[in-house]
């Protein structure tokens, strides 16, 4: 069997870190890594109308930018396949018959989608192709074959859901389609990143987000603003690491040796943690290393990103012959699912 990645994401807006730490930093890893025959990128526009029906500029408008997002942070298109989910009809086809092996009550009871819901106030006002969001997803997985999907942990319930579909369909109809595994972040700093305000996970919606293109003076200026402890007001205070946003990036992003380079008076961040505990130590120090930190990191995205948004013609080249390529595989898959299913009538 062919190992096979599926990822992606919906382009409601530019990509943010922490996108980058929960599944980008690692499809990259894994891409760069000669384990897998096929990388499939998808940017999941018609997920994004499921509730962004009425504001399909947006929608269209950020495809682009996801685009110059991915190519920034390393993704090849030489080695991946980026394309835009809504260009290949057999994904819709695809959904419509597994539509038939989950009940209401289960798409329901999905995690995901009820923190979805809950935080978009949708309240009785669901949008049946928002609830039915794992249903699509499992056919974005399937229709490639997917046995191994990147992605954060908020998207646990998801990729379980598609694994109850795989089983149902392969126990009523034959074996036909494969099961996927999940891949988390190694570093279980980077599961669930807060946004700059430390009350909830880093969101485009919520404008709590460091992005992917942010200039490094706007990067500067972000951290600067980050919740910290509230009750850490004098230097001479004991501060509390524990839900100190600015203690959780360093978490997900600080190395050994940049305390050599930028912070030379501790050794690792466990010295400083423990300084900051003790008392005597400002948040402004903290938050400057952490500056230098983020912009060592995130400047060659940010100047490969320049590079690509001079060149928009051969990114739109790459979208067509990525969508191109992801239907013909998409098309293998649909064939096979309506012979298990005995609709091929001709």
């Amino acid at each position: 069997m062919k190992n096979v990645i599926l990822t992606g994401d919906r382009p409601t807006g530019r990509l943010h870190i922490g996108h980058y730490v929960g599944s980008l930093r690692e499809r990259v890893r894994l891409q760069n890594s000669g384990a897998y025959d096929e990388i499939y990128i998808m940017i999941a526009d018609a997920q994004a109308l499921t509730d962004n029906a009425e504001h399909p500029e947006k929608v269209r408008s950020n495809v682009m930018e996801v685009a110059l997002d991915y190519l920034a942070c390393g993704v090849d298109p030489e080695k991946s396949v980026i394309f835009i989910q809504s260009t290949v009809p057999q994904l819709t086809e695809l959904t419509f018959y597994y539509l038939n092996l989950v009940t209401l009550s289960r798409l329901q009871r999905n995690p995901t989608v009820k923190a979805e819901i809950q935080m978009r106030n949708f309240e009785t006002s669901i949008p049946v192709g928002f609830l039915t969001y794992p249903i699509s997803q499992a056919a974005d997985i399937t229709a490639f074959g997917a046995n191994t999907v990147p992605a954060g942990e908020d998207q646990a319930p998801m990729i379980e859901q598609c694994k109850e579909i795989v089983r149902k369909f392969n126990a009523v109809y034959g074996e036909t389609l494969v099961e996927p595994e999940i891949v988390l972040p190694k570093n279980k700093n980077c599961l669930r990143l807060p946004g700059l305000d430390g009350k909830a996970k880093m969101s485009k919606s919520l404008g709590n987000c460091i992005y992917l293109s942010d200039e490094p003076e706007t990067v500067r200026e972000k951290v600067m603003s980050m919740y910290t402890d509230p009750d850490h007001i004098r230097v001479s205070d004991p501060g509390k690491v524990e839900g100190n946003t600015v203690f959780t990036y360093l978490d997900a992003f600080c190395k050994e040796e940049q305390f050599k380079k930028y912070l030379p008076e501790y050794k690792n961040l466990d010295e400083l943690k423990d300084h900051y505990r003790r008392g005597g130590l400002g948040d402004v120090k903290i938050k400057k290393f952490l500056v230098s930190v983020l912009q060592e990191e995130l400047a060659p995205i940010y100047a490969r990103r320049k590079e690509w948004e001079a060149k928009t013609d051969d990114v739109r080249e790459i979208l067509k012959r990525g969508c191109a390529a992801a239907e013909r595989k998409a098309a293998q898959t649909l064939e096979n699912v309506r012979r298990a299913m005995r609709i091929n009538y001709f």
